[in-house]
């Protein structure tokens, strides 16, 4: 029997329409109530869309010797990411996907499962009605997708229990309240961290949640690798490959650690001596710098942590997802597909590519700060920023981080040099 208010309206994403029980504005921001059946959120869209980048790429890449690629679509709703992930990839992609969708809501399912009857890979997918976190444990998946209403620290144990020798697994957290310091309270009790409430503080959520899920991965001897980490309106969204690794979970610490904003000259000096930071920074203070988890900074002195003090993306990937693939998606078959949804599509991913060439790099710099910090001049455009230091031969990108900013590789005294000839 169909579920009450079929066949609903219809609602476009990407290259696809899919079903749902009433209107929802595509053009909304931020988070939405979850309630009634059919939830989604369409600010998720890109979230969504990268996904399928995401999965194109790994699954010729890092899993591109997998016959079978195992998925767990864990909060499933109405099933849009799944349906998304096997009309929008190429054949030699989605012909290898195996989806398990899964979510507590039957009446949701129902939609989900109307809404795949139509797709020619259908066949592809099993529904599962009933607690993800009893799911995940069934069986070794190559793929986790989590997103969660809230913090995903119910799941993370489970999920790094249940991965294969290599997977994937995509984190979503829409406690940003918590991750970016803003109520210190949740982010101690679930995080076990605390972060400076300066222009950085996304970022270090960000690397928060990478520290929990790297820690949770090394209580099952997994080491993490952050393939690509974002802040997106509402939430923030981690994308880690997990492989299983007795020493490297052993040496977990390495990569974790503190960061701290306004740093004196021991400060910089012991970041210089636990490599995370470049010697040519001697003798500089940048606006943030990273110290080792055995540094024990003062933490009433501006400090974040503990986080991932690492790269939190990977270059190959990163470089996979030009505005150019994302637009590609949204084709389907001889359409050219539809102008709003391309646009969205190009958003979604746009700077990822242009970044991952500095993502390396130890700073990132919030340009609206500059002026602050050095005490004279206005905010300077991060496009020219990273130009001037291009032009002294470091590596410098616009980042994706939802303020103005730059990434680079280059010494503080050129960042300032440059911040100074701009004026």
């Amino acid at each position: 029997m169909d579920p009450e208010g079929w066949p609903g309206v219809v609602y476009h994403e990407g290259g696809i329409g899919h079903r749902l029980p009433t209107e929802v504005d595509r053009g909304r921001k931020g988070p939405a109530g979850k309630y009634g059946p059919g939830f989604l959120n369409p600010a998720m869209a890109g979230n969504r869309t990268r996904s399928v980048l995401m999965l194109e790429h790994l699954g010729k890449t890092v899993l591109g010797d997998v016959k079978k690629i195992q998925i767990l679509d864990a909060l499933c709703a109405t099933g849009i990411r799944t349906r998304r992930w096997l009309r929008e990839a190429s054949d030699s992609v989605s012909n290898r996907l195996s989806v398990k969708m899964c979510d507590m809501d039957e009446e949701a399912l129902e939609w989900a499962r109307l809404n795949l009857e139509n797709d020619k890979l259908s066949e592809n997918v099993e529904i599962i009605q009933g607690d993800a976190r009893k799911e995940i444990l069934r069986q070794g998946w190559h793929w986790i997708d989590l997103d969660p209403y809230g913090s995903p620290v119910p799941f993370l144990d489970l999920a790094m229990q249940a991965t294969a020798r290599k997977s994937v697994i995509s984190i979503s957290a829409t406690d940003t309240a918590a991750l970016s310091g803003s109520s210190p309270g949740p982010l101690r009790r679930r995080y076990g961290a605390r972060v400076h409430m300066d222009r950085l503080k996304h970022d270090s959520g960000l690397r928060v949640l990478l520290a929990s899920a790297a820690k949770a991965a090394a209580r099952h001897d997994r080491v993490i690798r952050p393939l690509l980490s974002v802040w997106d309106s509402h939430h923030l969204r981690i994308t880690i490959l997990v492989e299983r690794s007795k020493m490297g979970a052993n040496a977990v610490e390495e990569n974790l650690g503190w960061r701290v904003a306004s740093p004196d000259d021991s400060v910089v000096e012991s970041a210089i001596q636990a490599g995370l930071l470049p010697e040519h920074d001697s003798g500089s203070r940048p606006m943030h710098v990273m110290l080792p988890m055995n540094a024990y900074p003062d933490l009433n002195a501006g400090v974040s942590g503990p986080l991932w003090t690492g790269p939190i993306g990977d270059s190959g990937l990163m470089a996979s997802m030009s505005e150019a693939a994302a637009e590609e998606i949204c084709k389907d078959g001889d359409s050219d597909g539809d102008p709003g949804e391309i646009k969205r599509a190009r958003q979604a991913v746009r700077r990822i590519c242009d970044e991952s060439k500095a993502i390396h790099g130890s700073h990132l710099v919030v340009t609206d700060a500059l002026p602050s910090f050095v005490g004279e001049g206005d905010p300077p455009s991060p496009s020219k920023m990273a130009e001037a230091l291009r032009e002294e031969g470091f590596c410098a990108e616009v980042s994706r981080y939802a303020e103005p900013s730059f990434r680079t590789d280059a010494p503080w005294s050129f960042v300032l040099q440059a911040f100074r000839r701009l004026h």
